[in-house]
């Protein structure tokens, strides 16, 4: 099944005298839609479908800016907490953001990095506070001594952020429901001893990929690169197996399964092809030596 998702990137650069820049990101399935402009403190559109929202709902940024405006109190507030026994640059990341599967299954983020590693979150389940490490541990205790934080950043997470994302894919749908099917092949590798299933230019980003072998599926010496974006707002994945002993090759199948294809795409190793490669190779290689062979007289 497809999903949405709406996520806003924080980050704040300070030094030892709490001087920093801070920058902010909206994505919606991965898409850059916005970004904070710290003179007017409000988001700007970057996607031309997203000025429709504004220009029907005047208040959609106002919660938006609300929202940034309490994640950088909340930075600061830690800062004074944390940053005073941490001499020297340091920078804190913050991610907020929820998504909705098609069935209406909704799934929030809430959660803190300092200096690029995890700090501290948001367990919606339990409505509590992971901490990371001991020094996690003081703000966690801050926090939970008042539950309404939690409670505030759950309702935020379950209702708002869903209500944001269902507007956005609205008007965003041209773009953000368009369905471009992936293009696949299967190439031998002889460093891995195998076959690689490369697949590219789908959208959206959910896929399926698996290697069949007469039909059965195989897991086993199966390595992904996972679901990787290309800059042209398209996704690419690849697959590879280890196929031995390697005489059984023309035996397996990439399937790919994805919203663009009315069927799965199942694309087997051409070795006829690659018989002609060898060939040409040999054939350029025996060329380069006569050339050689020649001047050399």
């Amino acid at each position: 099944s497809s999903s949405h998702s709406l996520h806003l990137f924080y980050t704040l650069f300070v030094d030892s005298n709490q001087d920093g820049a801070h920058y902010i990101m909206a994505y919606v399935d991965n898409q850059l839609v916005a970004r904070f402009d710290p003179t007017t403190r409000r988001m700007l559109p970057q996607v031309a479908w997203l000025h429709n929202v504004t220009e029907e709902d005047s208040h959609f940024w106002d919660t938006i800016s609300w929202t940034v405006n309490i994640t950088e109190l909340t930075f600061r507030n830690e800062l004074r907490i944390y940053h005073n026994s941490s001499k020297g640059f340091h920078s804190w990341q913050n991610l907020i953001g929820c998504k909705l599967s098609d069935e209406g299954q909704k799934q929030g983020t809430y959660q803190f990095g300092y200096d690029g590693e995890d700090f501290i979150s948001l367990d919606q389940k339990t409505l509590s506070w992971v901490a990371v490490n001991v020094h996690a541990q003081e703000i966690k205790r801050l926090w939970e001594a008042d539950p309404l934080i939690a409670h505030i950043w759950n309702d935020y997470l379950e209702e708002k952020c869903i209500e944001f994302l269902q507007k956005c894919v609205m008007y965003g749908k041209d773009s953000l429901l368009r369905k471009e099917p992936p293009v696949a092949e299967v190439i031998h590798t002889i460093q891995y001893k195998g076959l690689v299933c490369q697949v590219y230019g789908f959208y959206p980003k959910e896929v399926n990929v698996t290697w069949r072998e007469d039909g059965e599926i195989r897991t086993k010496n199966t390595s992904s690169s996972g679901v990787l974006p290309n800059s042209d707002g398209t996704y690419y994945t690849s697959l590879s197996i280890k196929v031995d002993p390697e005489d059984k090759r023309n035996h397996y199948r990439c399937y790919v399964e994805h919203a663009g294809l009315p069927e799965p795409l199942i694309v087997a190793w051409e070795e006829s092809d690659n018989k002609v490669w060898i060939i040409v190779g040999v054939v350029s290689a025996v060329a380069f030596i006569l050339v050689i062979f020649c001047f050399g007289k």
